[in-house]
C-alpha cells in the first residue's frame, strides 16, 4: 500500500506541491473534527453537572468554529482533489504526446493503435477519476485516525489501545485485498486495452466489412472483446466485495468493543460518566473517514497497474537523447554501407549511395525491395543497424529529430489530413504562418481554386484523414503543406501513383513548383517523371543493383530496361 501511495505521489509530477496541500488540509479538517469531541464533552458534563452562561458560549464557539474551518478545509481539500487529477493527466498526456515523436517507428508497429489509444484514455481515465482522491483519502483517514487514537490514549489509553488494534486488523485487511488484486488487476488492464483495441479495428474496417458482407462475423471479436472486458470487471468488484464487507465490519466491532469498555469502565468506577457518555458517542464517529480510505483502498492495485502501463511508454528509448541542434553547410546526402532489417527481416544490406544537394535523384526497384524504408531512413524514422546516414557531412543520428526534420519534407503516397479546417492543414507545414502565406502556397500547389469553391473556402472543415476531398486534393493539399514549410529537401513517396489522369498535370505542376532548387528523392514509377531524374538508383534484394541516367540504365540489361519496357507496355495498351 504504501509503495503505491508513494508511487501516486511521484506520478503527479508538477502537482506534487498541490498534493502537498491537500495532505495539509485533510490533517486541519481532522483537528478541527477533534473540537467537536471537545465540545460533546462540555455539553455531556454540563447534562450532569449543570450549565452555565460561559460554558453555553464555550460551546456554541466550539462547535461553530469547528463546522466553519472543517466546511473551508474540506472546500479546499476537495477543490484541489479534483484539480490535481485533471491537471496531473493533462500534463502526463502532453508528455506523451510530445515523448512519441521522438520514439523510432518500430514502436508503433509493436504496440497496435488499440494500446496506445487505451494508455491515454482507459487508463489515464482511471488514474484521472482516482489517484489524488485514493492518496488523500487513505493518507487523510489514517491521519486523522492517528490523531484521534493519540487524543485518546491521552484520555484514557485502554480506549486508545482499543482504537489502535481495530487499525491494525483495518490495515490487514487493505493489505490482503491488495495481494489478491495483484492478478485481477492486470487481467482487467489487458481486456480494457484489448477493447479498445478492438473497437478502433472494427471502427476504422468499416469500409472492408461492409464491402465483403462481413457484419456479422466481424462483429464476434469486438463482442468477444466486450465480454471478456465485462467478466473481468465483473470478477475485480466479485474480489473487492468481500474484503469491503470485512473492514466494515472490523471498524463497526471496534465501535461495539469502545461502547462496551466505556460501560464497563463506569460501572466499576474507573470512568466518569461524561467521559462514558462521550466515548459512547464517538464510537459511532471515530472510523467515518477510515471506512472511507477502505472504500478507496480497493482501487490501490488498478492504479498500480495503470500508472506503471503509462510510465512504460516513458521507458521507452527515444531517438535524439544525444543530438544536437546541427545547421549543416549543404544538403548532400550519402549512405555509408547502410544495413536496415524490420526484426529478422533484412531490407538493406551495406548500401551506399550519393545524393548531390540541389539535384532529382529517383530510387525504383521491385515492390518489397526497401524503397520507402531507405527514404524513410534518411527522415531517420528508424536508426540503421549499421553504417550511417548524413546530410551535410552530419550523421542523423547526431542532429535532434527537430533540427533533422526542418531540413526535410516528406509526401506520401497515402495522405493523411487531420480533421480541421484546411488552412490549419496547410499551415501544420508552418505553424506561425499567415493566411496571405497559406494562400501562395495552395496557388503554387494548384489548389487554391478547388478550396475556393468549397462552401467556406479555406475555412472549409474537412472530414478525419481528409476522407471529404478526392485523392488528388488531398495529394495537392499536402503538397502545399511542404511548399510552405520550404524544406531544402524532398522526398517524393510515390506521390503520383494513384491519381487520376485529369488530377495529374496540376499535380505535376505542383510538384514541379514544390521542387526548385531542392534535393528531391523520389520513389516513382511513372516514366516522364523518372526520366528527368538527374540519378538514378535501382534497388533490389537489399542492395543497389543499378544506378546512373535513363540514358545510361536504358542500355543495360537489367531491372531498369525490365521495368521501362514493362511500363511501355502498360501506357501502349489498348481495347480491341
Amino acid at each position: 500500500m504504501i509503495r503505491t501511495l508513494k508511487k501516486i505521489y511521484y506520478f503527479s509530477g508538477k502537482m506534487q506541491g498541490t498534493m502537498k496541500t491537500t495532505i495539509l488540509f485533510s490533517v486541519l479538517h481532522s483537528i478541527f473534527d477533534m473540537m467537536s469531541f471537545a465540545a460533546l464533552a462540555l455539553v455531556f458534563s454540563g447534562i450532569i453537572n449543570g450549565f452555565e452562561a460561559a460554558t453555553i458560549w464555550q460551546i456554541f464557539g466550539i462547535t461553530f468554529a469547528s463546522m466553519i474551518m472543517k466546511i473551508i478545509c474540506s472546500y479546499i481539500s476537495d477543490f484541489y482533489k479534483v484539480k490535481i487529477g485533471y491537471l496531473m493527466c493533462a500534463e502526463k498526456r502532453i508528455h506523451i504526446g510530445d515523448r512519441i515523436k521522438y520514439m523510432p517507428m518500430g514502436y508503433f508497429s509493436d504496440h497496435n493503435l488499440g494500446n496506445l489509444t487505451s494508455v491515454v484514455t482507459t487508463t489515464m481515465g482511471d488514474i484521472e477519476n482516482n489517484a489524488s482522491s485514493v492518496l488523500t483519502n487513505i493518507l487523510g483517514g489514517y491521519i486523522h485516525v492517528t490523531i484521534i487514537t493519540i487524543v485518546m490514549f491521552m484520555i484514557d489509553w485502554r480506549i486508545g489501545l482499543t482504537i489502535f488494534c481495530g487499525v491494525l486488523l483495518f490495515t490487514w485487511c487493505i493489505s490482503s485485498l491488495q495481494k489478491k488484486s495483484e492478478k485481477v488487476s492486470p487481467e482487467r488492464q489487458a481486456a480494457q486495452e484489448s477493447l479498445v483495441s478492438n473497437v478502433l479495428e472494427y471502427v476504422q474496417g468499416m469500409l472492408i466489412v461492409k464491402s465483403f458482407n462481413l457484419g456479422r462475423n466481424s462483429y464476434s471479436k469486438i463482442k468477444q472483446a466486450i465480454l471478456e472486458s465485462k467478466n473481468k470487471n465483473l470478477k475485480l468488484e466479485h474480489l473487492f466485495v468481500p474484503y469491503t464487507v470485512l473492514q466494515q465490519i472490523i471498524l463497526y466491532a471496534t465501535s461495539v468493543v469502545i461502547i462496551t469498555e466505556a460501560l464497563i469502565f463506569y460501572l466499576n468506577g474507573s470512568m466518569s460518566l461524561p467521559m462514558c457518555l462521550l466515548m459512547t458517542v464517538a464510537s459511532f464517529m471515530l472510523f467515518g473517514q477510515l471506512q472511507s480510505a477502505g472504500n478507496t483502498s480497493s482501487l490501490l492495485r488498478l492504479l498500480d497497474v495503470s500508472i506503471d502501463k503509462v510510465e512504460e511508454i516513458n521507458r521507452t528509448v527515444v531517438m535524439d537523447e544525444n543530438g544536437k541542434v546541427q545547421t549543416p553547410s549543404n544538403y548532400d546526402i550519402a549512405f555509408e554501407n547502410v544495413s536496415f532489417s524490420y526484426g529478422d527481416h533484412k531490407i538493406l544490406d551495406h548500401v551506399s549511395l550519393s545524393i548531390p544537394q540541389k539535384t532529382t535523384t529517383a530510387i525504383i526497384g521491385p515492390s518489397g525491395a526497401g524503397k520507402s524504408t531507405l527514404c524513410n531512413l534518411i527522415a531517420r524514422f528508424w536508426d540503421v543497424d549499421g553504417g550511417k546516414i548524413t546530410i551535410g557531412g552530419i550523421d542523423v543520428r547526431n542532429y535532434t529529430l527537430d533540427s533533422l526534420l526542418m531540413n526535410i519534407s516528406e509526401v506520401f503516397q497515402k495522405v493523411y489530413l487531420f480533421a480541421d479546417t484546411i488552412e490549419n492543414n496547410i499551415r501544420f507545414g508552418k505553424p506561425n504562418a499567415t493566411h496571405e502565406d497559406v494562400k501562395v502556397a495552395a496557388k503554387k500547389a494548384c489548389c487554391h481554386d478547388f478550396i475556393m469553391r468549397l462552401p467556406d473556402g479555406y475555412d472549409t472543415v474537412i472530414g478525419e484523414g481528409g476522407a471529404s476531398l478526392s485523392g488528388g486534393e488531398k495529394q495537392r493539399i499536402s503538397i502545399a503543406r511542404a511548399i510552405l514549410k520550404d524544406a531544402p529537401i524532398i522526398i517524393l513517396d510515390e506521390a503520383t501513383s494513384s491519381v487520376d489522369p485529369e488530377n495529374e498535370n496540376m499535380l505535376m505542376e505542383a510538384i514541379a513548383e514544390l521542387t526548385k532548387n531542392k534535393t528531391v528523392i523520389m520513389i516513382a514509377h511513372r516514366l516522364k517523371t523518372i526520366r528527368n531524374a538527374d540519378w538514378i538508383f535501382v534497388l533490389a534484394d537489399g542492395y543497389i543493383v543499378q544506378q546512373g541516367t535513363h540514358e545510361q540504365l536504358i542500355n543495360q540489361n537489367g531491372i531498369y530496361d525490365q521495368f521501362i519496357s514493362a511500363r511501355k507496355k502498360a501506357i501502349g495498351w489498348k481495347l480491341k
